[in-house]
């Protein structure tokens, strides 16, 4: 096996792992040593890796966006161009953001608690970059093949979008937080608001 076959295999066992013990115990009650437990890696092959659990963390969190975004291209890629199926894969990632019990929302909010470590700080930073350069390049895709009117601000629209989506995500940890506008909501929000011209 090649060294980055065998690092990408590492990194999926660490992930994986580390999912399954945040439903269990949560991320702050989880330890360096439970992952140790439950993987049967050693603490070196581990720490050949990552310095702590909060690096982990921080690929949970990058592994879903680059899913959704790995999602939405493909349907892009297939068969004609239209606004509704690469749009589908983006409403099921909404939906999720509603979720208390999503593995990703559980670590944003944990890592939203640890902004003074400045490595997570930096990825909280960058993580709300890609979310926001993302958002943008979907809506400019859209735009390329005729199905979002070339009148929606792109920038600013996909921010938009993203700061909703985080408000979505912590919103999801406030226990019985009453929600008049939900995930569903936001989806026909979204669609609204990218396709109102062109209908």
């Amino acid at each position: 096996m090649k060294q980055e076959e065998r690092r990408q295999q590492t990194i999926r066992r660490l992930m994986a792992t580390t999912k399954e013990l945040i439903m269990e115990k949560g991320c702050q009650s989880m330890t360096m040593q439970d992952i140790v437990n439950r993987s049967g890696m050693s603490k070196g092959a581990i720490f050949h890796y990552v310095k702590n659990k909060n690096e982990i963390f921080i690929w949970v969190l990058q592994e879903r966006l680059e899913e959704t975004n790995e999602r939405f291209m493909k349907e892009v890629e297939q068969g004609s161009p239209n606004f509704d199926d690469p749009m589908e894969k983006i409403r099921e990632s909404i939906i999720a953001y509603e979720n208390p019990n999503d593995v990703t929302n559980k670590v944003l909010l944990y890592l939203l608690g640890k902004e003074e470590d400045p490595l997570v700080a930096q990825a909280l930073k960058n993580y709300y970059d890609r979310s926001a350069y993302l958002s943008k390049l979907w809506i400019e895709t859209g735009q390329r093949h005729g199905v979002i009117p070339d009148t929606v601000e792109s920038e600013k629209t996909g921010d938009m979008f993203t700061l909703i989506t985080f408000g979505l995500r912590v919103r999801s940890g406030i226990p019985q937080a009453q929600a008049a506008f939900k995930a569903q909501d936001l989806s026909e929000f979204i669609r609204d608001r990218l396709s109102w011209q062109v209908r």
